[in-house]
């Protein structure tokens, strides 16, 4: 069954939740986490302080009480924006922990007995058998037995996946599903620090810690609030310097206005909404600062197989040798490879029933026959019918075969071969009897979309380096097919670790994948470390992400999002600095007008009093939050075809201008809007 999960942040249970979230947390220790709008939420309560005040006093208060409805108007609009993306992962959490609950665990003991536990009490190092439509109990290695597992409940794809003991696809998850095969699954976790517990604890936004960016931004932003007090009270003692009563309200209203509460209001939704988009790409940041430091990524690792290419060397095209026809060629190909049971000898029966123009069902098989399964020890397969013989191999292989009958390979294939080998490509040999008939190409199919993919890094301002095992002949074709800035061939796993710590002296900021024990070390040593959930589990531990859906080609995505939330952070700073300007155009006026009417030439909106002035940029200040979240939880729109210096100036203008200008004729708006009010009161 498919389990995909709902990835819009905009349900309704979602809405009224963080609509409630929002007022509880307006408890002040919370706030404290927030100091911009901790500062404003002071502000609303003197506000209110002051209105029971006129109220016991019998005086007016009408006006202050409009202010201090829209000063707590304005925190828990603020608070709303975090809670609605906090609140995408509450939702998230409760489904993992209602997964989690009730799964039991058939213990292997030492004796051979099998027991039935809870999987909320096994340990690390126990040994668990998990049969035919048993829910996995646990994390753990594979040591005996191979299985199709729906990974779905987890991932959220629907498509199953084979696991099997040894090599880089050992690695299993609680709360998976095996649909076919028995295991034998040594647990690697303690209860309460599976990968379904940092599931858990990662995805309830809550926990996640803050960047160095985030707080270098948070102490400019303090900064500017301990600025702007500064003139407030400054303004204050002048005012009455000057004998100008300016009621405290009317300070603090100036104050909430010129301080920076829009980006304060959401910078923790930026934070939040950035490891959501992750999420809904099925990928855990095991690590909150992962998510922002794939933001400042300048160097990306890419390992060949499975990343850049298919995975596997695909048949493209048969070459025959001289006095050979394509068909009778394909013909032999296919049955020669219709018992290897490698990728690569899928690819080429597909190829052949292209060429041949055949269905399964008319492959021509004759009584008597016998087939010879794919032997990584000969590395051949074959079939033989009737006395003859027919074989497909690498050359040696092949060679071997013809001279066993009494032939060997002519001139004319040794040339193909060596002509597919400059390439890069895999040649294989076909023979029937004592005469080689041609040659099959299998290349390195590259992934839909990765040179485009590469292409966005380049004009982001990142390398791309190509680390693979294979010869540096291979690995300068895959990448210049690719368009990889560069490669480096015949990689071991010190030589990844000592490539990496190389460019972090440089400066670099690295990030890497992989899902191999091997490139444990590498991964523990990247900046952004990506590891395949299908991988080993010392590769899980060693990142700092993980990849649900164990598509290397995510890495791309990771560093897209990390651009996308520094770049929306900027532009929402950007427009919050810049519409403070059209504040001072409203409240400077309506503060000093009655007492120097000359001031009204800067009054440049015409707006109707002095009260309806200062109340309409509160009130802006307020809804400006909400108009925001959106774009707070989507991202700002990054076009590919921009490089990172110019999507950052095209950003800056567009919401620097926006900030500006906007402003006034919502200001205006919404004081005609009072003056209209006014009128039935």
């Amino acid at each position: 069954m498919h389990h995909k999960r709902k990835s819009s942040i905009w349900q309704k249970k979602l809405i009224i939740d963080a609509i409630f979230s929002s007022i509880l947390k307006l408890n002040p220790i919370s706030m404290l986490y927030n100091p911009v709008m901790f500062i404003v939420e002071l502000g609303a309560l003197a506000t209110t302080i002051i209105v029971l005040m006129n109220l016991y006093l019998g005086e007016t208060f009408s006006f202050n009480l409009q202010i201090a409805i829209w000063l707590w108007i304005t925190v828990i609009f603020s608070n709303f924006a975090a809670a609605l993306a906090e609140g995408k992962g509450r939702a998230q959490a409760t489904f993992l922990k209602k997964l989690k609950s009730d799964i039991t665990a058939k213990v292997i003991q030492k004796d051979g007995e099998i027991q039935t536990v809870s999987a909320l009490c096994l340990n690390k190092g126990d040994i668990v058998l998990v049969s035919e439509n048993d829910i996995i109990p646990s994390d753990g290695e594979i040591i005996e037995g191979t299985a199709l597992i729906d990974e779905s409940p987890i991932t959220g794809e629907s498509a199953p996946v084979i696991r099997e003991a040894g090599g880089d696809r050992s690695g299993v998850t609680g709360g998976t599903k095996v649909l076919s095969g028995t295991l034998k699954i040594a647990i690697s976790a303690q209860s309460g620090e599976t990968f379904l517990d940092q599931m858990l604890k990662m995805i309830e936004g809550a926990r996640r810690r803050k960047t160095p960016n985030e707080i270098a931004l948070e102490i400019l932003l303090v900064g500017l609030t301990v600025l702007f007090i500064g003139v407030v009270v400054t303004l204050g003692l002048f005012a009455e310097y000057m004998q100008i009563k300016i009621a405290i309200p009317i300070l603090i209203s100036l104050l909430v206005c010129l301080m920076p509460t829009t980006i304060g209001g959401l910078l923790p939704a930026i934070g939040i909404a950035g490891m959501d988009r992750l999420m809904r790409k099925n990928i855990i940041a095991l690590s909150g600062s992962a998510v922002e430091a794939a933001g400042d990524v300048n160097i990306v690792l890419l390992d060949k197989t499975g990343t850049i290419t298919l995975g596997n060397r695909l048949a493209t095209e048969f070459i025959p040798a001289k006095g050979v026809s394509i068909d009778e060629l394909a013909h032999a190909s296919l049955l020669a490879s219709l018992f290897d049971e490698t990728p690569e000898g899928r690819s080429i029966v597909m190829l052949a029933k292209e060429k041949l123009n055949l269905r399964g069902k008319d492959i021509p098989i004759r009584p008597n026959t016998e087939f010879i399964k794919f032997d990584v020890a000969t590395r051949m397969s074959g079939i033989n019918y009737e006395g003859e013989k027919i074989r497909k191999g690498s050359e040696d292989s092949i060679e071997t075969f013809l001279k066993s009958q009494g032939a060997t390979l002519t001139q004319n294939i040794k040339q193909i071969v060596e002509e597919i080998a400059l390439t890069g490509a895999t040649p294989l040999v076909v023979a029937e009897n004592n005469k080689a008939l041609g040659v099959i190409c299998l290349k390195d199919v590259l992934k839909n979309g990765i040179k485009e993919k590469l292409k966005k890094l380049h004009l982001l301002g990142i390398q791309s380096i190509m680390i693979t095992g294979d010869n540096p002949l291979t690995a300068a074709s895959i990448a210049a097919a690719a368009g990889v800035g560069n490669f480096i061939a015949q990689a071991k796993p010190e030589v990844k670790l000592q490539i990496i710590r190389k460019y972090q002296d440089e400066g670099y900021r690295v990030a890497m994948i992989g899902d191999g024990t091997n490139d444990a070390p590498a991964l523990a040593q990247a900046d952004v470390a990506v590891a395949m959930n299908c991988g080993t589990q010392v590769a899980r531990e060693a990142a700092n992400m993980v990849d649900l859906d164990s598509t290397p080609t995510k890495l791309l995505d990771i560093v897209a999002i990390g651009k996308q939330i520094l770049i929306t952070r900027g532009s929402v700073t950007t427009f919050s600095i810049a519409n403070d300007l059209s504040k001072y155009f409203a409240i400077i006026p309506a503060i000093f007008i009655l007492q120097y009417p000359l001031i009204n030439t800067i009054n440049i909106m015409h707006l109707t009093t002095p009260e309806s002035a200062i109340l309409s940029a509160v009130i802006f200040n307020a809804i400006i939050i909400p108009c925001l979240t959106p774009l707070a939880l989507i991202g700002v729109i990054t076009k590919t075809h921009f490089s990172l210096k110019s999507l950052l100036k095209r950003n800056l203008f567009i919401y620097g201008l926006v900030g500006i200008l906007l402003p006034f004729p919502a200001i205006k708006i919404i004081d005609m809007l009072l003056s209209f009010l006014n009128q039935f009161k």
